[in-house]
């Protein structure tokens, strides 16, 4: 018998429920000028390393610098996101945000603002500012997964606004380094990461027009830092359907992470320049923005689990492609099919916890989600530059191809009941 999704109130699907919620759409409108800011702040910071250090290791110590204090204090933020109002978490941690994108391009605005003043500072303030933003976003991520469902008037629109709440990020994500590859020409990296300090704060200002929800209800007294994350983490690793899908979209992320060299591809191999790395680094998004609306209009249900093993696996088959192309279309073509392929991964993935963890809880669930998945992207990117700095860029990015194909098949083989997953709405009377 197939695993399901507990049934909603009413099968009658509307694919914009979660849109007519004014607070809703104040909230994806200020995720989208976030995630265009950072997705800006990236690339910047990925270009300005490599064109200082000509060196692929580089890159890959972004992820990891991002990734440590992320990591650190991702399971006390997920008890704070469960303790505080987390609008307030919210809005500090993306103040903070707002003053790390103001240092940057303070540090990168001197000479011209070309290459700046790391010139002659050299690369550490960079990775010192990188290391602080990380702080801010390990407690932003529990805060933001458990203040979107308070938004809501009603359960029923909860798998409704994951989708688009999803689409709203992959779409952000596709515009981002675009604005960011063009940028770099004009204006130079301080000009590009003053742009993005601007977008984060029309984010603040948006986030902060918000409506202030009081924590959801719990039962009994508040338990203390260690009973509340041992909860967090019991919940996790006992529900096999979430541990597998997790564990999965963890070692797909860690392995397959192409993106964390794109510089060194558009630079080096495709010889595109600034400009081609913009469109290269939103090819993922542009094909996760295109899935993840299919899915708005056509939910994904019936053999869900299945689907969900398949499209992980097309992701390492594209990887392995992207890394073996040498021509520019071509290689736009394999990373726009790696974000079709994932966006999938994501959006169950995001519907399962959402599904399965009481509201009172959903902070520290999120938070270890974030080190499973959120901080698997950092230190992917440290993977990706460890080996190539071993093997060679393209290599090291056909190992991670390999590597996702393997864990996809021993997920299918131990995790029975996520590839038996059927997220077919039950009848109520059923």
């Amino acid at each position: 018998m197939s695993a399901s999704l507990p049934a909603p109130d009413s099968p009658r699907h509307d694919p914009y429920a979660a849109l007519r919620v004014p607070d809703f759409r104040r909230f994806i409108a200020a995720r989208a000028s976030f995630v265009v800011a950072t997705r800006i702040q990236g690339l910047v910071v990925s270009w300005q390393l490599f064109k200082l250090t000509g060196d692929p290791w580089k890159l890959g110590l972004i992820g990891l610098t991002e990734a440590i204090p992320s990591i650190a204090v991702s399971l006390y933020a997920g008890h704070v996101a469960d303790s505080i109002k987390r609008k307030n978490i919210i809005l500090v941690s993306v103040a903070l945000l707002v003053l790390c994108a103001g240092a940057l391009a303070g540090l990168s605005s001197a000479a011209g603002g070309r290459l700046l003043a790391a010139e002659h500072l050299g690369t550490l303030p960079i990775y010192a500012v990188i290391f602080v933003s990380g702080i801010a976003r390990g407690f932003l991520g529990p805060a933001l997964f458990s203040y979107m469902p308070q938004l809501l008037p009603d359960r029923d629109k909860l798998a409704n606004a994951i989708t688009w709440n999803s689409t709203t990020w992959q779409g952000s994500s596709v515009i981002g380094p675009v604005i960011g590859g063009y940028l770099i020409a004009p204006l130079g990296v301080g000009g590009a990461y003053a742009v993005a300090t601007s977008l984060l704060l029309v984010a603040w200002t948006l986030f902060g027009s918000l409506a202030s929800h009081p924590l959801p209800a719990r039962e009994g007294a508040a338990p203390d830092f260690r009973e509340s994350i041992g909860t967090g983490l019991k919940f996790i690793f006992g529900n096999q359907l979430v541990l597998a899908a997790l564990s999965l979209d963890l070692f797909a992320v860690l392995f397959g992470g192409a993106v964390a060299m794109l510089p060194v591809f558009a630079e080096s191999i495709l010889k595109v320049g600034s400009t081609g790395l913009g469109h290269l680094e939103s090819a993922p998004a542009l094909g996760s923005v295109l899935m993840a609306v299919l899915l708005t209009y056509f939910p994904l249900r019936r053999h869900a689990g299945r689907k969900l093993l398949w499209a992980v696996a097309g992701f390492g088959l594209a990887t392995i492609g992207f890394a073996l192309s040498r021509n520019f279309w071509l290689s736009m073509g394999l990373l726009f099919l790696t974000g079709m392929f994932d966006s999938v991964s994501v959006i169950v993935r995001s519907t399962l916890l959402h599904t399965f963890t009481p509201e009172h809880m959903k902070g520290r669930v999120s938070a270890v989600n974030n080190i499973f998945i959120g901080s698997s992207n950092e230190i992917g990117a440290f993977e990706s530059g460890a080996v190539a700095k071993w093997l060679g860029t393209a290599t090291s990015v056909v190992f991670g191809g390999i590597m996702t194909l393997i864990v996809v098949g021993i997920t299918a083989l131990s995790a029975d009941k996520l590839r038996r997953l059927d997220m077919t709405p039950e009848k109520p009377n059923a």
